[in-house]
């Protein structure tokens, strides 16, 4: 029997004697209470309050008989219910959390944040397109390494229901190899526009709160220079949407060119 297993039955309300039990009744798929009280080491005082509580949490059958027989539900049911109703509980407590987070981040006073590290300014990227309601910008001169892919698949889920407009270099330099950004971006209800944008990464969420990156990047190469990565996150509106009315315009802009 792993100590693994047990765990993972208490996370899912199990106790240390119902997760043993259930372990044990699976090995024999049937079988008296004598028999997984000796063989699970559970105290015979205690199987049979145990086993009447896995049966009222549907991991086992009871046959009625003398003595009474006890049938293991199959694992595969019993677990894949039991993931379906964490996972349920894990999603409502993210929401209600995140409720009362983005509630809460809007009244801070000076919501300003500088955000280092290279996992913590992706993070928070994706926790900004996450949060986005109508509209996502992005100016794209560069991307840190990993990033690219998590980008694509935050920015697809929102595709459907948000406006995304992104402005990209043709490429950039990761890890000592050139990187096609257009084509990476080039996905369905993404408008993408090509043009020369600087060595700095700008998102703007529904004209509300935005978020530069910066990093410098080596002489010889050309590559970034991770540790040297820096994020600006701003949640004031007139400023968001002051970039954002820039960022458009000049979209225009290329999109006039591109005409002519």
């Amino acid at each position: 029997m792993k100590q693994e297993d047990i765990n993972l039955l208490k996370q899912l309300g199990l106790t240390t004697y119902e997760a043993k039990a259930y372990i044990t009744l699976s090995s024999l798929i049937q079988a008296t209470a004598d028999e997984i009280s000796n063989k699970s080491d559970i105290p015979r005082s205690k199987i049979y309050d145990v086993l009447k509580r896995l049966n009222s949490k549907d991991y086992l059958k009871i046959e009625s008989g003398r003595p009474l027989t006890y049938h293991v539900n199959p694992p595969v049911n019993v677990l894949k219910r039991e993931k379906e109703k964490f996972i349920k509980r894990i999603n409502n407590t993210s929401h209600h959390l995140n409720t009362l987070y983005e509630k809460k981040i809007s009244e801070v006073e000076a919501p300003i944040w500088r955000i280092s590290g290279l996992n913590n300014i992706i993070d928070k990227e994706l926790e900004i397109i996450r949060r986005s309601k109508k509209t996502i910008n992005m100016r794209i001169g560069f991307l840190l390494q990993d990033e690219g892919s998590k980008l694509v698949y935050e920015l697809l889920l929102k595709s459907e229901n948000v406006k995304i407009n992104i402005m990209v270099s043709p490429y950039c330099q990761i890890s000592y190899k050139k990187f096609n950004i257009t084509k990476l971006f080039n996905q369905k209800n993404v408008n993408i526009y090509t043009t020369d944008v600087p060595y700095v990464k700008m998102l703007i969420s529904d004209s509300k709160e935005m978020m530069h990156i910066y990093s410098k990047f080596s002489k010889e190469s050309g590559e970034i220079l991770p540790n040297t990565a820096i994020g600006i996150w701003n949640q004031y509106e007139e400023i968001a949407n002051n970039y954002n009315k820039r960022f458009e315009n000049q979209l225009k802009k290329i999109a006039n060119n591109n005409v002519k």
